[in-house]
């Protein structure tokens, strides 16, 4: 399948399904904390400086942003989760959208769960992936920041985060660096195989 990622837009934002676009599209969501780099992972794979908006400010996307890809498929940007400035029940507001999202959205294929190469994964990491799992939602997991990261010790990072995440041998892991495009191709073609 190619797609042309030159063709790629934000359509809409929402915050509840009656928003959703209505058609069969294939939906792959991204899902991950408030800093880990998800706007610039969107923008690296659609080849985009500034399609997703990245921010100083962690905790900016507060709805569920569409991408229409080359009206082949769309990325679904789901709010950074674990950000503390955000009050609590802004949090548990957030928390319901993207529960309803997840668990009933029939076009969605799978999805993104983004974590920090550097660290170890956060209670709110191992909470996302233990709740996609639940569901039984293909996780496609992509490390980001990996250029932070001595290559001598890629093995050891990618071993303590599967190990923190109690990882599922049939997801794919993917070690990815927007500085360096490291990951690239791989992530394509893990989405791909879902579309």
């Amino acid at each position: 399948m190619e797609i042309n990622t030159n063709n790629a837009e934000i359509i809409l934002s929402a915050v509840s399904k009656s928003q959703y676009p209505q058609d069969d599209s294939p939906e792959i969501a991204l899902a991950g904390r408030s800093n880990v780099g998800k706007s610039s992972f969107i923008n690296t794979l659609l080849g985009r400086k500034n399609l997703a908006r990245t921010s100083s400010k962690p905790g900016k996307t507060q709805q569920l942003n569409f991408y229409n890809i080359d009206s082949q498929l769309r990325f679904v940007d789901v709010p950074g989760y674990g950000y503390a400035k955000v009050s609590k029940k802004e949090r548990a507001k957030w928390g319901a959208m993207i529960e309803e999202y997840l668990t009933v959205r029939e076009n969605l294929r799978a999805v993104v769960g983004l974590v920090d190469f550097r660290h170890d994964p956060t209670a709110d990491d191992i909470q996302m992936y233990q709740f996609l799992k639940y569901y039984e939602i293909p996780v496609i997991l992509v490390a980001t920041k990996s250029d932070k990261v001595p290559r001598g010790q890629w093995n050891k990072h990618q071993a303590a985060i599967q190990k923190k995440l109690d990882f599922d041998s049939s997801d794919q892991f993917i070690i990815f660096s927007s500085e360096k495009k490291t990951g690239f191709e791989e992530a394509w073609d893990a989405i791909l195989s879902y579309i």
